[in-house]
This record gives structure tokens, sequence and C-alpha cells, in this order.
């Protein structure tokens, strides 16, 4: 990683990370902790969550892992109660957790949707919701940051209760950014292009032919690197960004100047070879970086 930042550029704070166990959520959280962060995260599956402390406590760093389903608001209630028993005020929060999957939006089962929506817009709100009450009743200071996606300006064909619901969570950012910008809290966001993480990867790219289409997309010619996210993630949470708050990072090596929605290519083909395509692809689980 790069050595550009302060070794103790986090240090004094405590950072929640949603889907913390995997993929993006796991770079930032040991990232943060790199800086000094102590750091918590949480996700519905114990054993990413163990593998993720355990990295970070062997780097010399300060993490608990919590299982958490964002989804439920009792639970979420309950998650930073013991967050905060265990390490202290929490400072810092980034609403990471996801799910998402490619169909044909008319084939979407509402339970289908309601995973998406639930864990993605509800699960944001709630950590957001149970972080903000605890600064106002203390008085304190805290940050935001939120990952949403490029094509929640857009939109995006085969992904529509993904766009639907991170839509809402930009939308949530600029409000509370002016509703609790005066009050100490700050709320950002950034929208990632492709950045190939175990698991979710897989359930969105449907080939090598379409994952070098979408790859000549990006005016770069190559996707992110989750070590990227969180360097970003780490000065957006940082004093550094103190002047920043309600704004949307596109961090996505310019797709979106370059061409809409991430998954319109496929209106491009035969809608019913599209439908094989995607079942294919159709996950046991829709959620993503839990």
């Amino acid at each position: 990683m790069p050595d550009d930042f302060a070794s103790d550029l986090l240090a004094d704070h405590h950072i929640v990370v949603t889907g913390g166990g995997t993929g993006l959520g796991r770079a930032m959280a040991l990232r943060f902790a790199d800086l000094g962060a102590t750091v918590t995260i949480n996700g519905r599956r114990p054993e990413p969550l163990a593998e993720t402390v355990a990295d970070i406590e062997e780097e010399g760093g300060t993490a608990e892992g919590i299982p958490c389903n964002v989804r439920d608001a009792n639970e979420v209630q309950a998650f930073f109660d013991e967050a905060e028993e265990r390490q202290g005020p929490v400072t810092r929060l980034v609403n990471n957790a996801a799910a998402n999957f490619l169909a044909a939006t008319e084939d979407i089962s509402p339970n289908g949707f309601d995973a998406i929506i639930k864990t993605n817009l509800y699960g944001t709100f709630y950590c957001t919701q149970a972080c903000g009450r605890r600064w106002l009743e203390r008085d304190t200071e805290g940050v935001v940051l939120s990952i949403a996606t490029t094509y929640a300006e857009t939109g995006s064909a085969y992904v529509v209760p993904s766009a639907m619901s991170k839509a809402g969570i930009v939308a949530m950012t600029r409000s509370l950014a002016a509703e609790w910008g005066s009050e100490g809290i700050r709320l950002n966001a950034v929208a990632p292009g492709p950045f190939p993480t175990e698991g979710a990867w897989e359930r969105l790219m449907p080939g090598d032919e379409f994952e070098q289409m979408m790859r000549e997309r990006i005016p770069v010619r190559r996707f992110g690197e989750p070590e990227e996210i969180a360097d970003l993630a780490s000065f957006l949470l940082s004093d550094l960004s103190g002047y920043m708050n309600g704004e949307v990072v596109t961090f996505d090596g310019g797709e979106a100047l370059a061409a809409g929605g991430q998954f319109n290519a496929f209106t491009r083909m035969p809608r019913e070879e599209v439908k094989s395509i995607l079942n294919h692809l159709r996950p046991d689980s829709s959620d993503d970086s839990e």
C-alpha cells in the first residue's frame, strides 16, 4: 500500500465498517487499522469477520467482528451497543454492506427485490440513524461514508433494485449533509466503477468476453483495486476532508464519462439470450459484501 498518509491519520477514531469481512469492506477495514483506527466490522457470516479481525491483529491493529444483519433495525441497534461497549464510542461509519445480482426486471421475485432494497437502503439508513442519534445526543462530531455506485445517477439495465436503492443512499447522503452539517456531522459517498471482489464479481460478470468489453469501456483500460478505494475512504473519513460534505465522489477510471449504465450493453443482445445468461449467474443468496 502507498505510504503517503501519516501512520496515525485515523488514530483516536473508532470506525465501523458494515459488510467488513469480505471484498471492499475488508480492504477498507485493513487500511483503517493500518492508519491507527480502532475498527469494528459486521456482517451476517461470522467466519469472514473472524478472518479479517485476525489479519488486522496480526499486523498490530485493533479490531472486533460482530455478526449483524443490517436489514433488521433491532439488530443494528444491538450491534452498535455492543461495538461501543467493547471498543468505546463510534466516531466514523462506513456503509458498505450491499446486495446485488443481475436479473431481468420482470423476473425479480418480491423476496429478491426485498433482499437488495433492505440490505442497501434500509441497512444504510438504520446504521446512519443509529450513529447520528448517538453523535447528536453526545454533541460530538462524526463522519458517515456510504458506498453508492455510478449508475445511481444514470440508472442501469438489469440491476434495477440496486440502482433504486443506491439512488436512495445518494439522496440520504445529500439530505443529511444539509440537516446534520451544522451539528458537526458530515456525510459523503463514493460511487465506484467496477472493482473485482471475490464472490460478487462472479455474480456480475457473465464471462471473459463481457469482462473484457467492460474493461474497454473504461478510459484507463483497467478495473479498480480494492486498496485504491480504501485509500480514498481513509481520506474522506479523516480531517483532511473536513470541508467536504454532501459530495458523491465518482471513482471509476472515467467509465461514467465514456458510457452510461454499466450493464446497458446487454440491451444490444436478444432478450432471451440475456435471460439465459442471467439464469446461470443466479446466486444461492443475493447478499454481497456481508
